[in-house]
Parts: C-alpha cells; sequence; structure tokens
C-alpha cells in the first residue's frame, strides 16, 4: 500500500492485464493510490491492483499523457472552465451564455457560476425583479463568500437553480439543463473583505492565508462537480481575488477577445499573471505536508474572437491583423468565430434564451447560430 496518496489523469488506452470488477460512469482515467482503484474512459472499474500492475500503470511510454489532480476529485471528468479577459465589452458573458445552452442542448449538464459583479450572466438568465425578490438577499455567490468566516456557512450547492426560461425551452425535447449560482452588484466589495484575510504574524501564516483565500471556490466545488458535465465560471474582467479562486478552482481558462488592438492587448499580461499565480500556488501548497500533491495547473485551452465583422465570408482586414498577431504570441486559438450584430445579442437576454437555441428565418442570423454551433463542436473536440 501507498503511504502518500496521488491522483492522476490519464489518456490513453485501458490496461489488459487486470480484471474488469464493475461497470461505473464513464471518464477518463483514474488513479487513487490510497484506493488502489481505476476507473478507465470505457467505463469499466478495477480494485486491488497489484503493485505490478500499477507500475505497469504508470508507464509513461505505455501511458504518456499524464496530468496531476487533486486527490479530492477522484472520478470526476468534469472540466470546470473559468471565462476570462481584462478587457471588458468582449462578449465575454455571451460567449459564456450561448456555449453552456448550446452545451444543454446536447445533453449536457451545466453549471454557471457568475463572478462578475456586474451580473451580466445572471441576467441572461432571470428578470432583474426576479433576482430582487429571490436572490437578492441571501442567495447568490456573494452570500456565500460573505457566510465563509461565520459560525454557519451557506453551501454552495444551495444556492443552485435551475433558470425557468431555458429549462422549459429545453424540456420541449429530451435535452440536457443549465443551472446557475447568480451574482450579486455587491460582489465588488468582496475583493477588499477577503484582502484582509491575507497577510500574516510570520511569512508562514501568509501563505497559509494565502492558500486559505484561494482555494475557497475550489474546496467548494468537490461535492458539487459530480452533479455536471461542465462548470463555466464567469469571471470579472480583472485579476482580484475573486477572479484567482476562480482559476485555482479551475482545469481550463478561454479567453473571449475581440481582434482589436486593446482587447488583445492584456492577453499576454494575462497568460503571465496566470503563470505567476499557479507557480505562488503551487510554491506555498508544497510546504504542506498533508496537501503536498494538491499543485493546480489549469490550462488556457484557447482565444475565441468574437464581434467579429464580416467581409466577403471573412474577418475585415484589420481584425485578420490583430488574429495573426495574437497567434503569433504562442497562444491557442480556435478556428471559429462569432460575429457581431448588437440586435441579434441585444434582446436576447429580455428573453432569457440565449442567441443559440432561437430559429431565425434572416439568413444572417442563422448564419450567427451555425458559427455559435461550430465553435462549441471545436469546444468540445479540445476538452476531449
Amino acid at each position: 500500500m501507498f503511504s502518500t496518496i496521488v491522483f492522476a489523469s490519464v489518456q490513453g488506452p485501458a490496461p489488459r492485464y487486470v480484471d474488469p470488477e464493475a461497470v461505473v460512469q464513464r471518464g477518463r482515467f483514474f488513479i487513487y493510490f490510497n484506493k488502489i482503484s481505476l476507473v478507465c474512459r470505457d467505463g469499466i472499474a478495477f480494485n486491488e491492483i497489484s503493485l505490478e500492475a500499477m507500475g505497469k500503470v504508470l508507464d509513461r511510454k505505455t501511458w504518456p499523457r499524464i496530468s496531476w489532480r487533486r486527490p479530492d476529485r477522484v472520478g470526476r471528468s468534469v472540466p470546470v472552465i473559468s471565462v476570462i479577459n481584462y478587457k471588458g465589452g468582449v462578449g465575454k458573458t455571451t460567449t459564456t451564455a450561448n456555449l453552456a445552452a448550446e452545451l444543454a442542448w446536447r445533453g449536457r449538464k451545466v453549471l454557471l457560476l457568475d463572478l462578475d459583479s456586474q451580473a451580466s450572466l445572471t441576467f441572461s438568465f432571470i428578470r432583474p425583479d426576479q433576482w430582487s425578490n429571490d436572490f437578492e438577499k441571501n442567495g447568490t455567490v456573494k452570500s456565500w463568500f460573505d457566510s465563509f468566516d461565520s459560525h454557519s456557512p451557506i453551501p454552495l450547492q444551495s444556492l443552485i437553480f435551475q433558470p425557468q426560461e431555458i429549462t422549459d425551452h429545453l424540456r420541449r425535447s429530451p435535452r440536457g439543463e443549465v443551472h446557475l449560482v447568480p451574482s450579486h452588484l455587491g460582489l465588488i466589495n468582496v475583493d477588499l473583505e477577503l484582502a484582509t484575510a491575507l497577510g500574516g504574524a510570520s511569512l508562514n501564516q501568509a501563505k497559509v492565508n494565502f492558500l486559505r483565500v484561494h482555494r475557497r471556490l475550489r474546496d467548494a466545488l468537490v461535492p458539487v462537480v459530480e452533479n455536471f458535465d461542465f462548470i463555466l465560471i464567469d469571471c470579472p474582467p480583472n485579476f482580484n481575488i475573486v477572479t484567482k479562486n476562480a482559476i485555482v478552482a479551475s482545469d481550463y481558462i478561454l479567453v473571449p477577445a475581440k481582434p482589436d488592438y486593446l482587447s488583445t492587448l492584456g492577453i499576454d499580461y494575462l497568460k503571465r499573471n496566470l503563470d505567476q499565480l499557479i507557480h505562488d500556488f503551487n510554491e506555498y501548497v508544497r510546504l504542506d505536508k498533508n496537501n503536498a500533491d494538491d499543485v493546480i495547473g489549469p490550462e488556457i485551452r484557447g482565444i475565441v474572437f468574437t464581434m467579429i465583422q464580416i467581409r466577403n465570408g471573412q474577418p475585415i482586414r484589420s481584425q485578420a491583423t490583430y488574429i495573426s498577431q495574437t497567434k503569433r504570441l504562442g497562444m491557442p486559438a480556435f478556428d471559429a468565430w462569432i460575429r457581431e450584430n448588437k440586435t441579434i445579442f441585444a434582446d436576447a437576454p429580455e428573453y432569457g434564451i440565449p442567441v443559440v437555441l432561437k430559429g431565425y428565418s434572416i439568413p444572417t442570423y442563422r448564419g450567427i447560430v451555425r458559427e455559435i454551433e461550430e465553435f462549441v463542436s471545436e469546444f468540445e473536440r479540445r476538452l476531449s
């Protein structure tokens, strides 16, 4: 029996030298050493793996793609994706809402977590009066942050609900589901409160407090992930502590960007800050002998260009230039894009149904829906 807990997500063929014991939920490969168990991609579970077989499992020549994950995510194949850009007005929330809606239309169960104090994602699915009556006081992610240091903290899962309009739309035929944790306009003040919990009388205490503050969301999602196929986090357009909580909790980062000077300017800066956060968090967590393997490694899965102006079926020349410049930074970029149309996207939140789920007779509108569908297909391929 191994004395330390190590957890891995492995992509590769199922081992032929261990007999299957039970059929379990489909997912990626998982190894949890203190239980000596394996869940493989084709739905076969294995127990009581011998040390010799375990050595074969860890043979990087046989299974070369191994990415280490935290122990408390055993059996989890649910990707957590933060959607972020420093620049506002780039279609971040619109991209998040339509991505979730299309995934649900394809049968997926999606959780949306709105961490942006502007609450645009929240108001894309519920009316402001409904928010004021049913959620403002105790039903938002701000309530969860506020309760963290109280004697009775609110479980994050107690704030999850299904917006009625999109739920009714998806129920017209057997589809997936969209669930939401709403934001609050006062969430902007939470960052100041979180900052007061940082620091300490000694360097070690400061590092302990850093981990305690930045892993709050990560820990809160542990009992939630098994209920969903995707978790999408709409981040504020900054790199504050709330955003860092989202990144620490995430497996992947999605960056919507308008191909212009200001929108693409901060992408390289975002990458540097992301790398620094990962470095600091992992350096501090390794000082804790009980959680030395609880490191993070969120990856930027791609930049999706939005608000594209089309001419002859391609982005206009000025936008094409910025798309090329961004790709030269070495950042992964989606081949699919989403064109600009202020009318179609501006009207969608009023009815609680994202554009991608609506039927249109106008060819231009149908083209926009097709572009979103192509982006979602590419998104799924990149995460598979």
